[in-house]
């Protein structure tokens, strides 16, 4: 992971903590991918993908989380998910960070859906 990348992170977990979610894993991974964070928000679990875009010439950083993406967040959520004795009630949320220079992340509720 680059610098930038790993400030991204830790940027949008203290955001996210500020906000009273709970952090419990950084950088989940599996055979899949990886989930940046997973925190608790109440008795909701959170899988969290955090993205960083320096220039929307490509699309903004909502735009990078395509349905290839997404499917494997899934897939890595239901390996966590696994080792679970109960599964919670699980949600998908995004950070967006358009600007590592101190813009105000945007933060999706739901993403998408499982």
């Amino acid at each position: 992971m680059s610098p930038e990348g790993a400030a991204a992170e830790q940027f949008a977990a203290e955001f996210l903590m500020r906000q009273g979610l709970t952090l419990l894993t950084r950088n989940y991974r599996s055979r899949f991918g990886e989930i940046d964070l997973i925190m608790r928000d109440g008795g909701t679990l959170v899988f969290v993908e955090v993205r960083l875009r320096r220039n929307s010439r490509f699309g903004g950083a909502a735009a990078s989380i395509d349905p290839r993406k997404q499917r494997r967040l899934i897939l890595t959520a239901q390996g966590y998910l696994a080792r679970l004795p109960k599964i919670p009630p699980c949600r998908f949320d995004a950070v967006l960070l358009d600007n590592a220079q101190g813009h105000a992340p945007e933060w999706l509720k739901n993403a998408f859906e499982a």
